[in-house]
């Protein structure tokens, strides 16, 4: 067992720690500078590394090679890690548990337990039933590196189509299997990423979604062209016919659900993070999918319930509000408001046992709530306390409803609704080895630099002593329509056992509280984001809980950005970094992996006015030559197919030769590289094991706190 309390070391402590850790460590391989000058609307703008953007030459291969033996040579040598190492194995084999899916007799769910790798998808016939493995893909790798991507039952559950994808990309390919006797048919359908799947009532056929294969578009457009196809079962795929998005924007990404009797194919096309469009195709008439929707810039989703469309969307009600459609006259002038908009965000609806269960959050936590079909309110589904509906499961002619809760000192759990009783119970969850009695979760409102008053939950052991020196670690997105909500991870209790303070800000640009939220952090507003979270760490210094010397920041993806601009625009306001699968070169992020379905939320470089918004921020871009930064430790992987790799290395070479502490033994500047893992999805606990070790090893030893 790990200590309980931290202890905390004042900066020389931290120097002469880092000292004696790393003192044996060269400095970083110097990046060869490789002036590339272009001109932007007038801008000449030169990249001394634009050669790291390609992943395949000797060169970058060796560079890589050198700055990883540099990164372990700082890393390892770091006490603790064997402590830190044991408690995270603790902490993660906790496993996880996902809410099951109704399906005929049939209960479907994945969960995982121990040191597996992966999630197992199980089965179960009938509520009170026994559980039987389905599919265990922990079988597929040694390394534990095929993931379970997603998976669609058959209305009767007798079908279950799934998607498996080697190291994190995410690039799938399509199975189906039997779940009677656990045989996997034939059928395998490649480059179905992120698929969506509708089953046909018998079983014959389903529509799908996929990319298109090499060589059925130009070459660097394989990433995109998202189209809908239907197949029949036991056929060859590459006859599937195609059902939709042929001539239509290269970007669009669509998506499919069916009506239970199979009459009525609704297709959501994404465009960007701030609108789509619904079109609607009777199967049965075998008719051409019409659009439903207004065309306007709003977002729309529909489920089909017999002869009923449900569609909600933030159309003139930026919380959404809830349409009821006639698929025989789905006219926008038809349609026909039954749930109007509230103080809560609406995120969705879908038909429970005759009724609406519609899903709620407000003030960044859950609610669940019923109503009619005609949509009069039937009363809230009660909570276990203030956190998160991370999936839920119902059918519309079954009585049950499963959802699966958890917060930040709740560990996932599974409860069971019955619709006929009014009542629901405890169904399954995850036991894990902590106290959630010895944590306090507050949330705390701050004023932005424009005034905006923005929430943050902050996390900590009960009876913290507020003297303005406790090690923080702040998070947040900011982005993309994504809220951030109370959230368990058993991994950020080794943090908190050491005296740690884990907070997250709820920032514009997420989906917190409607499309206002969101559209106030994108596009020509995202300094809006930025100021948010440099606000929320000013906000934690002056209200004590830290300083300056113990605020640590970490951020992903989108959150990798916001990082970015943290180090860059503030970099006097934090002591250290960690920067996970960035996007930092914001001239150029468009050109790589699938950037493009991003410029609707970030805006492109090619248009003039666009350019100086992203300009003004870029991160790669405002690197000054001899300033001092926070000790950084970027982190990327080989096979992201969503942020390119080329984003983590190039900032890392351009700041390690241009900063002042950009060799430095006790404020570094490192580059972790995962080989075998992608953006995030899919990531086995074992590489999650060794990714934390590494973070944990290097915030303790730059905020002073004994492993």
């Amino acid at each position: 067992m790990l200590l309980i309390l931290a202890s905390l070391f004042l900066l020389t402590a931290i120097v002469s720690a880092a000292d004696s850790s790393s003192a044996a460590a060269p400095g970083p391989p110097k990046a060869a500078v490789q002036p590339v000058e272009d001109t932007w609307h007038g801008h000449k703008i030169v990249d001394n590394y634009r050669w790291l953007e390609d992943g395949t030459t000797p060169q970058t291969k060796e560079w890589v090679k050198d700055e990883l033996a540099y990164t372990r040579a700082m890393l390892d040598p770091l006490p603790g890690r064997t402590a830190i190492e044991k408690r995270l194995t603790e902490l993660l084999s906790v496993g996880s548990i996902s809410a099951p899916q109704i399906a005929g007799p049939y209960f479907l769910y994945t969960k995982r337990q121990g040191m597996q790798n992966q999630p197992v998808l199980y089965v179960r016939e009938g509520i009170e039933g026994k559980d039987r493995v389905l599919l265990d893909v922990n079988g597929l790798s040694a390394d534990g590196t095929v993931a379970l991507d997603w998976w669609y039952p058959s209305d009767d559950g007798k079908l279950v189509a799934y998607g498996t994808s080697l190291s994190g990309s995410e690039m799938s390919t399509l199975h189906v299997i039997e779940t009677a006797t656990g045989k996997i048919l034939p059928d395998a359908i490649e480059r179905a990423r992120a698929s969506s799947v509708a089953w046909m009532p018998d079983n014959s056929g389903f529509f799908y979604t996929r990319l298109p294969k090499k060589g059925d578009v130009a070459e660097g457009q394989e990433m995109y062209n998202r189209h809908v196809f239907y197949h029949v079962l036991g056929t060859d795929s590459a006859k599937d016919a195609l059902i939709f998005g042929e001539g239509r924007d290269p970007a669009d990404w669509p998506n499919i659900s069916l009506s239970e009797d199979g009459r009525w194919l609704i297709i959501e096309v994404s465009q960007g993070w701030t609108k789509s469009e619904l079109f609607l195709r009777d199967v049965e008439s075998n008719t051409a999918p019409v659009r439903i929707s207004t065309g306007k810039d709003f977002l729309y989703r529909g489920e089909a319930h017999g002869d009923a469309i449900y569609v909600t969307t933030n159309e003139d009600a930026p919380r959404y509000h809830l349409f009821l459609v006639n698929p025989a006259k789905p006219e926008r002038e038809n349609w026909r408001e039954i749930i109007p908009q509230t103080d809560a965000v609406l995120q969705g609806v879908s038909v429970a046992g005759g009724r609406l269960l519609a899903s709620y959050e407000k003030n960044a936590t859950s609610l669940l709530k019923l109503f009619t079909l005609e949509g009069k309110p039937l009363g809230d589904i009660p909570l276990p306390g203030l956190g998160s509906i991370f999936a839920t499961g119902n059918r519309h002619d079954r009585n049950d409803v499963f959802y699966a809760f958890h917060s930040f000192a709740v560990a996932p759990s599974v409860y069971h609704y019955d619709l006929k009783a009014g009542k629901g119970a405890l169904w399954a969850k995850v036991d894990a080895p902590i106290d959630p009695a010895a944590y306090e979760v507050k949330q705390l409102w701050f004023a932005s630099k424009d005034g905006t008053k923005v929430p943050m939950f902050v996390v900590h052991k009960k009876g913290l002593v507020l003297d303005g020196k406790n090690p923080i670690w702040l998070t947040g997105y900011g982005g993309f329509n994504v809220s951030n909500n109370p959230t368990f991870s058993g991994a950020r209790y080794v943090w908190l056992e050491h005296g740690g303070v884990f907070a997250l800000a709820n920032l514009r640009g997420g989906s917190e509280f409607g499309e206002d939220w969101h559209r106030a952090g994108m596009l020509e507003k995202k300094q809006n984001v930025f100021d948010d979270f440099i606000a929320a760490a000013e906000y934690l210094i002056s209200e004590k809980y830290t300083d300056k010397d113990h605020l640590a920041i970490t951020g992903g993806s989108n959150g990798g950005l916001l990082m970015g601009a943290m180090l860059t625009q503030r970099p006097d306001l934090f002591r250290a970094v960690v920067c996970q699968v960035p996007l930092l070169d914001m001239l150029r992020y468009q050109n790589f992996q699938i950037a493009k379905l991003w410029i609707p939320e970030y805006g492109s470089a090619e248009d003039p006015k666009q350019f100086d918004w992203l300009y003004a921020y870029s991160p790669y871009h405002h690197v000054k030559a001899g300033a001092e930064y926070p000790s950084i430790l970027f982190m990327t992987a080989d096979t992201d197919t969503r942020v390119d790799p080329m984003h983590a290395k190039k900032m890392a070479a351009l700041m390690q030769a241009e900063a002042k502490n950009g060799a430095s033994k006790d404020r570094p500047i490192l580059l972790r590289i995962e080989s075998k893992a992608g953006h995030g999805a899919g990531k086995p606990v074992s590489k999650q094991i060794e990714e934390y070790a590494d973070i944990y090893s290097f915030l303790f030893w730059q905020l002073g706190m004994k492993p």
